[in-house]
């Protein structure tokens, strides 16, 4: 959430940075609504006092005998204007509220303006795609041929995009979980296996709420939501509290599996696991100090980095645009992981900043050694990886003709020294 007075004395930045993204917002409106909001909290304190001013006459004037009834018929009516004011400021409030949570938060200065995923650009790039002496086949066919992952049972005990790991399939995407949690833990994260299932307000902490309501599955008798992401959960572990300045930076790693109905990608990728309702992934949060936070950035992609680089996978890293950017963060780095059956890259993990903008509405503060002051903190956040398309990518990546599958070496301790998938 961006802050009120922010947004009147820097209105001109703030109008072209959310129209850089291609939002559309009443700024007007909003500032018409504090401007209403001040003149009534004004007129409220100036009744206010008169109100307490005139209450202490009055008993002076009642212990002299004189006659109180005319001051009391007008401290009457300056009580039903108080209490229409208090109920007048409580909408303008409320609706200043719940605009502010529709607002984008700003871009950093260095994004690239842009109108779409055609705008980002090429931050770098690792290692070089195979070349094979056979047809690269899609990960669904190699997945199906092994007996690794069951699409059609999947889709009749759920629904389309939802798909039954099996066998060595189940064991791999186990295996690339504990991988991954080790080599984060190696870098200084705390594992965290928090819930699954949120309330409204950590959804709106972290700003899937209200923006992204119909991607949410949601539990309608509990009033809570399935998590699209561990960020919103180990994130708002730290909401309304106070933190000390020693607790930081927060690093947290997290296993979860994540939930989203993709709501609007009708038609895409309706084969194989790249756009699943249900997936597994491992996340990295961070809570940090506000100039930290552009340093906290680069280590938590080269964290994200580290494991493709492990896997020997080659990958790029996009700068996303500012079309491009999602509603909470102010810059994100995507990492795209080549896939040979495509002859392109495929995301596979984003990292972003979010600056104060999670924090103000999360209410995520720290307190400097020495100082009584508190301050809104830095988060961060990535996946380091989403673990069904690692899996997906080392499919087509280590495919050979015979339909067999090469184990990567990082991975092989962790399936009792298995070479081959066959």
């Amino acid at each position: 959430m961006l802050d009120i007075k922010y947004i009147i004395a820097n209105i001109d930045e703030v109008k072209k940075k959310t129209a850089d993204r291609g939002a559309q917002f009443d700024f007007d409106l909003l500032i018409s609504l504090d401007e209403k909001r001040k003149s009534l909290q004004a007129e409220n304190d100036v009744l206010k006092a008169e109100r307490n001013k005139v209450s202490k006459e009055i008993g002076a004037i009642k212990r002299a005998g004189g006659d109180i009834s005319e001051i009391q018929a007008k401290m009457r009516n300056a009580g039903d204007r108080i209490s229409a004011i208090d109920a007048e400021l409580t909408e303008a409030q409320e609706q200043m509220t719940d605009m502010l949570l529709t607002i984008p938060n700003l871009i950093k200065d260095e994004v690239p303006v842009g109108a779409d995923e055609n705008d980002n650009v090429l931050f770098r790039s690792w290692g070089e795609p195979k070349k094979y002496s056979f047809e690269a086949k899609p990960h669904w066919d190699i997945a199906e041929g092994l007996g690794l992952v069951d699409f059609e049972r999947g889709v009749k005990i759920a629904q389309s995009r939802f798909s039954a790991y099996m066998g060595l399939g189940a064991k791999l995407e186990r295996a690339l979980i504990n991988f991954m949690l080790d080599a984060h833990a190696e870098r200084g994260y705390k594992e965290v296996l928090a819930p699954y299932l949120v309330n409204a307000e950590a959804m709106k902490g972290t700003g899937q709420l209200p923006k992204f309501e119909e991607d949410a599955f949601k539990c309608e008798k509990d009033g809570l939501y399935l998590i699209p992401t561990a960020e919103v959960s180990v994130t708002n572990l730290y909401s309304q509290e106070i933190l000390d300045e020693e607790m930081l930076p927060v690093k947290h790693c997290s296993y979860s599996a994540c939930f989203r109905r993709e709501a609007g990608s009708h038609g895409k990728d309706v084969r194989g696991l790249i756009r699943q309702h249900q997936f597994n992934k491992v996340e990295l949060v961070k809570v940090v100090k506000p100039e930290d936070s552009d340093t906290e950035l680069m280590e938590l992609l080269e964290s994200a980095e580290m494991i493709l680089q492990k896997l020997n996978i080659p990958y790029r890293i996009m700068t996303l645009c500012s079309g491009d950017l999602g509603f909470s963060s102010a810059k994100t780095f995507d990492i795209e992981v080549w896939l040979p059956s495509q002859g392109g890259y495929r995301e596979i993990s984003s990292c972003s900043t979010f600056m104060d903008f999670q924090a103000r509405r999360a209410s995520i503060r720290f307190r400097r050694k020495g100082d009584k002051k508190v301050e809104f903190a830095h988060t961060l956040n990535g996946s380091g990886l989403a673990v069904g398309r690692t899996f997906l990518a080392i499919l087509e990546n280590y495919q050979n003709e015979d339909g067999t599958v090469t184990v990567p070496e990082a991975l092989r301790p962790y399936l009792n020294g298995l070479e081959v998938i066959d």
